[in-house]
């Protein structure tokens, strides 16, 4: 049979096992304006998580800039290697060619002539000289084509600007003369 219940069984306001029901369910108790306040609480921009994330980015930006800085620095010397490479290279084979040359009688011969006058038998040999008697230096020899100073042709529209201009301000005629003027005769000395 049920027992029926009295108001002296009813727990009591301030009872144990009210105040366990409020533990276990805290968020059913409180009004509407409790639970805003709460939620609405600011959070703390920078947190302990956030300092050591800006530390391990920073320790990280630090380190790949310094290896950075060191591949950049050795780019840099390896590319002047390379052109040091490449100039001993033209030198050597430049040498190369001079020394095939020597090897062929008639450049030694060529080189004769040139440096030191000498002539083959039944030859004549001429030399030019100054007016001080001092042998003329013979400048036979082609130029180096980039050494020679290119002239660029000024382009066509300059060109059709300066035509007018000129068009624009003509210089002006000089006025004829009025007058003729004789120029003075020179006396013979008396003492010739």
């Amino acid at each position: 049979m049920p027992t029926r219940r009295t108001p002296q069984d009813r727990p009591r306001r301030g009872s144990r096992r009210e105040q366990v029901q409020r533990n276990i369910r805290p968020g059913a108790r409180g009004t509407e304006r409790a639970r805003a306040a709460e939620a609405t609480a600011p959070r703390p921009r920078f947190t302990n998580r956030m300092a050591i994330l800006v530390v391990v980015v920073a320790v990280l930006t630090i380190s790949y800039a310094s290896s950075m800085r060191a591949y950049l620095q050795q780019r840099s010397h390896i590319n002047d290697l390379r052109a040091q490479i490449a100039s001993s290279e033209r030198d050597i084979k430049a040498l190369e060619r001079e020394k095939r040359r020597w090897a062929d009688d008639e450049y030694v011969k060529a080189q004769a002539r040139e440096r030191f006058g000498w002539v083959m038998p039944g030859e004549t040999s001429y030399q030019v000289l100054d007016r001080n008697g001092q042998p003329l230096e013979h400048g036979d020899e082609l130029t180096d084509p980039s050494s020679v100073a290119r002239s660029v042709p000024d382009p066509w529209w300059g060109k059709v600007y300066g035509t007018l201009e000129v068009a624009d301000h003509p210089k002006k005629a000089p006025t004829p003369a009025t007058q003729i003027t004789p120029s003075p005769t020179p006396t013979p000395d008396p003492g010739q």
